[in-house]
């Protein structure tokens, strides 16, 4: 049975040391750097009017009586829909009942809205152009370098993902490019900014809004959105909920327990 060679790659040692080592310390840096630059270009929050106020959270609390309706009893979710559904369908809710069936205010004429959108364009350019800047660093110094070879095995699959701008076909999956040690290091770094500045940082901020399941409060009211068909919408949605309870049937569960 003819044995699998094994790879041998010659590599100069020195390369761990000055490629891997600048890399890192220059994405840390530059995230310290990106945190601090995205607090001073940071808008202070405006308060909220009573009325905004009061239209955000009767919606949220219509969206929690319908995620939760099965720990409540039937007559408390009745009275609990019957109430929100009667609200929602007369507007009793809205902040400016008098533009109800008026299309939404075009949100490049809200002043609000345009606020919103110049620090959404703040916080993505903050991300973008450091690492832009990093990447052509990169490609420019340390393209086409072997860096280092990981103790673990992998298979071919990871080949594309830590070998990018080396065109190789034989070599060993295990072995990382230099660019792939970057990719890395933007996904791998985020506990090291933890640990230097605390969990709400900008990495930590963007990572959470990637990570977001369901639409924050913002979004749902956000520009151009219609606040009545939000709340029309959610009263079907509580109309056709057919109700059940966790404490149905308990005792005899209960007592089906017992004897078992």
């Amino acid at each position: 049975m003819a044995q699998v060679p094994v790879q041998t790659i010659h590599r100069d040692p020195q390369l761990f040391y000055w490629i891997l080592f600048p890399i890192t310390i220059v994405m840390i840096l530059t995230g310290v750097l990106r945190h601090y630059a995205t607090v001073l270009m940071a808008t202070a929050a405006k308060k909220v009017d009573r009325k905004t106020m009061r239209e955000q959270r009767s919606l949220v609390h219509g969206i929690g009586v319908r995620s939760n309706f099965h720990v409540l009893s039937k007559r408390s979710f009745t009275t609990r829909r019957d109430a929100l559904t009667t609200a929602y369908e007369s507007g009793a809710f809205l902040k400016d009942p008098e533009n109800r069936g008026q299309a939404p205010p075009n949100p490049l004429s809200d002043p609000s809205s345009m606020e919103g959108m110049m620090g959404m364009m703040k916080n993505q350019m903050a991300m973008i152009i450091p690492n832009t800047l990093i990447m052509s660093w990169i490609n420019a110094f340390f393209s086409g370098y072997v860096i280092m070879k990981l103790p673990f095995p992998l298979t071919i699959k990871f080949k594309s993902m830590l070998q990018a701008g080396v065109a190789t076909k034989d070599m060993d999956p295990r072995w990382m490019s230099s660019i792939s040690w970057y990719f890395l290091c933007i996904f791998g770094l985020q506990s090291v900014f933890n640990f230097i500045l605390g969990n709400d940082n900008a990495a930590s901020q963007m990572a959470q809004q990637m990570g977001q399941m369901g639409p924050p409060t913002g979004q749902m009211f956000g520009p151009g959105v219609d606040p009545d068909k939000q709340f029309l919408a959610e009263a079907e949605n509580l109309a056709v909920i057919e109700h059940y309870s966790v404490l149905d049937g308990v005792e005899q569960r209960l007592l089906e327990g017992i004897t078992a």
